[in-house]
């Protein structure tokens, strides 16, 4: 069956189609040109899977939160999977060892993060995402490690306290190296913590980064601030707030929307108070963000162990996020 007939057959309201039509995909083959030695010349041996097909296939992998094994037999069974990857015939569909490589490959060449800022250029150029925002919001959260430690420890830092404590491989015995313990609360976590930056007028996510779980918010403002425009309003909670961080928004010609914390016998000032409420009723848009990577993308707990996969896991996410976002705000790009 041709994809045109296929595409006839699942029609046009369908959320895969409108995505593939709908985006200038072939401006990201200039970022995934390379990822295969023999692409342009197989120097006598199999020709390389196209990458771009690769790329989408992986992110439906991650959308639909699939092994390799279950992508494989999606790819050759669903046909909207076809419409959007271009693997039209089953034969033509890479195998679950293949799809693993070609996901490894994405993030050993560091070229996510390039793959987001590019999708993200495109809303904008559709209108679908505002190019300039006046604000932006930073948090973290929680992801759990794919790899379940035999046991807790006694000595772990607790979220939003400056204190950390490293721990042993032979401690942690887990067959994740990079994850660590996090108190929160009532509860311990082991894993990692996940950063984003998103624009305060839709919601679409701009920056990221990935930490071991026992890494303090308040030290690690910088890297969520790369690319600002200056003039930009960076809202965060209160786990961002220090002297220190302010001084670095100034310095950056970047305004001030960190919540306040009160400390020990100095208690949060009447203006305070309501600086804080307001930023509050701004900063619900990234913990929907939270939300939704965790609930409806499965991102709670890492599939990849090691911080470099959990990290490229993050992005790909985040590019899914990013579609469904589009998809649900009535994506209306031109076609080109």
């Amino acid at each position: 069956m041709m994809l045109t007939q296929i595409e006839e057959r699942i029609g046009s309201k369908n959320r895969l189609v409108q995505l593939n039509e709908s985006i200038r995909w072939y401006r990201f083959r200039k970022l995934l040109k390379g990822l295969h030695k023999n692409s342009e010349n197989s120097k006598g041996g199999p020709k390389a899977y196209d990458e771009l097909k690769m790329f989408k296939a992986i992110i439906l992998g991650q959308w639909h939160s699939l092994s390799e094994e279950a992508l494989e037999e999606a790819l050759r069974v669903r046909l909207d999977f076809a419409v959007f990857t271009g693997f039209e015939l089953a034969e033509d569909v890479p195998d679950e060892t293949t799809l693993n490589r070609f996901r490894n490959k994405l993030i050993e060449k560091g070229v996510l993060e390039k793959l987001l800022q590019e999708l993200n250029k495109e809303l904008e150029r559709g209108g679908v995402k505002v190019k300039n925002a006046v604000g932006a919001i930073i948090d973290a959260s929680i992801v759990e490690s794919a790899a379940r430690p035999q046991k807790e420890i006694e000595a772990m830092a607790v979220d939003r306290e400056e204190k950390v404590y490293e721990t042993s491989d032979e401690l942690q015995m887990s067959k994740d190296p990079d994850a660590k313990w996090l108190k929160k609360g009532k509860h311990c976590y082991y894993g990692y913590k996940v950063f984003c930056r998103i624009d305060s007028a839709d919601g679409f996510i701009e920056s990221i980064n990935v930490l071991p779980a026992n890494a303090s918010e308040v030290t690690n403002l910088n890297p969520l601030l790369e690319g600002l425009l200056s003039w930009i309003r960076v809202y965060g909670d209160k786990g961002y707030a220090s002297e220190e961080n302010r001084e670095t928004l100034r310095g950056m010609k970047l305004k001030n929307g960190i919540m306040y914390k009160a400390q020990r016998n100095k208690p949060l000032t009447h203006w305070q108070k309501i600086f804080n409420r307001g930023v509050s009723k701004i900063r619900y848009k990234v913990e929907q963000a939270f939300g939704i990577l965790k609930r409806q993308f499965k991102f709670g707990r890492a599939s990849y162990i090691t911080l470099a996969k959990v990290k490229g896991q993050f992005y790909l996410k985040c590019i899914c996020y990013t579609l469904l976002k589009a998809a649900r705000k009535g994506l209306a790009l031109a076609i080109n």
